[in-house]
């Protein structure tokens, strides 16, 4: 039952969160926020995140391994490098309007798109560091297994889409983009 918990609250989770960055959601609600939609689109994700991850803590659980030492310090260093280069794509994505403070002391600009530093080795650096810090944890459990398998199935599926939308934005640049980077894994193109 708690497998069918966690998926059932990502999924909506995913949803909503897919839902709410679409262009039509974007237009409606920034006629209703203005500038703060960003910022509120994103306070909004964390928020109601939070409680998927209070289900891990309360809800019954049974541990799958524990790595020992000294894999599990090469483990924790490997989640250390995927979070660092997690704030490095950030950085290149232009942080400020990333989470939405530029956008409420400037004109909200359509955005660019983004193909330097790590954005050369991957299109969707955020969801591969995201990934490889979830999938590097030297302790598993069931709950935290069906978690990653969730998140990861949920960044797939929202890269699918969200490419979708930069072809829309970006059109033939992002389609050159596209044929001459690789998806998730460097030297592997889908």
């Amino acid at each position: 039952m708690n497998t069918f918990i966690i998926l059932l609250s990502l999924a909506i989770w995913g949803g909503v969160h897919s839902i709410l960055a679409s262009h039509f959601a974007k237009d409606m609600f920034k006629d209703i926020l203005g500038s703060f939609y960003r910022l509120t689109y994103n306070l909004f994700a964390v928020i109601t995140f939070a409680p998927i991850l209070y289900l891990l803590v309360i809800l019954e659980d049974q541990s799958l391994y524990q790595v020992a030492v000294p894999w599990s310090f090469a483990m924790r260093g490997g989640q250390a490098l995927s979070a660092l280069l997690l704030l490095v794509a950030v950085i290149q994505t232009d942080t400020l309007s990333f989470i939405g403070l530029r956008q409420l002391f400037e004109e909200d600009n359509p955005g660019r798109l983004v193909t330097r530093g790590l954005y050369n080795l991957v299109r969707h650096p955020l969801y591969l560091f995201s990934l490889t810090f979830l999938w590097l944890s030297p302790s598993m459990s069931v709950n935290s297994l069906v978690f990653n398998i969730g998140v990861t199935l949920y960044f797939v599926i929202g890269a699918y889409f969200e490419e979708r939308k930069l072809l829309r934005d970006f059109g033939e640049a992002y389609a050159d983009y596209k044929r001459r980077t690789p998806f998730l894994i460097p030297g592997l193109n889908f």
